[in-house]
């Protein structure tokens, strides 16, 4: 039975978030911790994160001489601790101040782009949580890593030499939230690595198409590999979501699983909601009505019970579905609806789409930038909750939104796929309503049957009170990556 886990994520909420990730690295292991696994959480200490170390509770954790080999630098680290919020969970920082030091996760905010130093900082901190659980004395039978951040540790774990005692038995697990993201650096990396140039070869673990890719490194060395939702699993091993990676994955499909990610109801639940002024259940939805009137109020639009309010949260990327809704917007406009964005990322969609909200003023909201607060209103005040996404790993503000009495109108991919259920198609069971053809015609004709079933109030309402029962709670997804854990440290793939 495992016990002992070291999870090491680049991001992890509520300190450090840039997308889903961080949400699951946030939530998994506290519910792991409550079915009595011994779990450890390792992230970057970024300058953001240490701006709020006194609100978080971060303390340093009295180690000192941390060091690890970076080429033939000898690169010196810090070691702070907290606890995941209401739990007990340890969280460990990762700190150096040339490295991590400076403000953004992934990107710099001056830039908007990537580190130019991305490679090295990611390298530093997967070899530092080596040094960190050698000094903190802890012996995982189980490393967790997620995406390609932390996706070189498998290797590290199977080809370095010298490893301490504490690693001789430790197996791995690397989750992919996202297969679009992969790390692919210029193959001088492999000198910062430190494990040589011998498996640098065309078509070799360390070489994709004359670079470096992390994220195939981790799928090969990697004990066992999963996905955050079972359809996602299927996906990615296809040409279309495979990102190039469709051939390796195959290749190691008998390691390939698919565990759907949870919601942390502690959060996200109209009844407790930490961010909503008015809460509400199926009892009374008064509240959720008082939330709609607010959230225009937010987005300056006007009130009308009767006309349906459509929210959208999410990046501004064709991932997410923007070049649809951008090919459908003018048409969605002619409906008797309202739609209220929050996101930002590519500065084309931004622009065109605040422009948009100046043609349809009365109509049409648009708010760029990440806010927590407004976020919450949209999943609570919203009528219906908009995801086109091109393909979706898992997603979670589909199982939000049915949370909040909120029926998804999306894209039937991924994780979607397998939390939502289309109304007409099953009215006994449906939560929400799907299109499978990736335009913005499909897209159309789910939002005019999502409109059609609203203006029946008796059917619309059982939507939204299927959708407030269905429950995607942690401890279901907990239970599944025990069994897992289990399963790979037995040797019984």
């Amino acid at each position: 039975m495992v016990k002992n886990v070291v999870f090491v994520a680049a991001e992890v909420f509520p300190f450090a978030k840039v997308g889903g990730l961080a949400d699951v690295a946030g939530a998994l292991p506290k519910a792991l911790y409550e079915l009595g696994v011994d779990i450890v959480v390792f992230m970057p200490y970024y300058g953001d994160v240490k701006k709020k170390a006194d609100d978080f509770g971060i303390s340093d954790a009295g180690i000192d001489g941390l060091k690890v080999k970076l080429n033939d630098k000898i690169e010196e680290f810090q070691l702070f601790q907290a606890k995941l919020p209401d739990s007990d969970v340890p969280i460990y920082f990762i700190a150096n101040e040339r490295l991590f030091g400076r403000e953004g996760v992934y990107l710099d905010p001056v830039t908007n782009k990537p580190f130019p130093d991305t490679a090295e900082r990611l390298v530093f901190f997967q070899k530092a949580v080596f040094e960190a659980v050698v000094a903190l004395g802890i012996n995982p039978q189980i490393l967790h890593v997620n995406d390609n951040h932390t996706a070189l540790m498998p290797a590290f774990l199977k080809l370095a030499n010298g490893l301490p005692p504490n690693w001789s038995r430790t197996k791995s697990l690397l989750t992919i939230h996202n297969l679009a993201y992969q790390g692919v650096f210029d193959k001088d990396v492999l000198d910062i690595i430190g494990l040589g140039w011998e498996l640098f070869y065309p078509t070799g673990p360390f070489e994709f198409y004359g670079k470096v890719n992390f994220l195939k490194v981790g799928i090969i060395f990697a004990d066992a590999v999963n996905t955050v939702s079972p359809t996602y699993k299927e996906e990615i091993q296809t040409p279309e979501f495979g990102e190039g990676l469709d051939g390796v994955l195959r290749e190691h499909a008998d390691k390939l699983f698919g565990i759907l990610n949870g919601v942390d109801y502690s959060v996200w639940d109209p009844r407790v909601d930490k961010f909503i002024p008015h809460h509400y259940w199926l009892d009374d939805l008064t509240g959720k009505t008082k939330m709609k009137k607010l959230l225009l109020k937010e987005y300056d639009l006007p009130y009308d019970a009767e006309r349906p309010l459509i929210g959208m949260i999410s990046r501004m990327t064709e991932q997410k579905g923007y070049d649809l809704l951008a090919d459908a917007i003018d048409e969605l406009m002619e409906l008797d609806l309202q739609l209220v964005i929050l996101g930002s990322g590519d500065p084309k969609y931004e622009k065109f789409f605040i422009e948009k909200s100046k043609a349809y003023p009365e109509k049409l909201g648009v708010k760029t930038g990440f806010h927590a607060e407004l976020a919450h209103y949209i999943e609570a005040g919203s009528d219906m909750f908009l995801m086109p996404s091109r393909f979706e790993p898992c997603g979670l503000n589909q199982m939000y939104s049915m949370r909040y009495g909120t029926p998804p109108i999306a894209h039937k991919v991924g994780g979607i796929a397998d939390t939502v259920v289309d109304a007409d198609e099953n009215p006994e069971l449906g939560t929400g309503f799907l299109f499978t053809r990736y335009d913005a015609d499909a897209l159309l004709k789910a939002v005019q049957r999502a409109l059609m079933a609203f203006r029946d109030r008796e059917r619309w309402l059982k939507i939204m009170q299927r959708g407030m029962k269905m429950d995607f709670s942690w401890e279901s997804s907990a239970r599944n990556y025990l069994k897992l854990y289990n399963e790979i440290y037995e040797g019984n793939l």
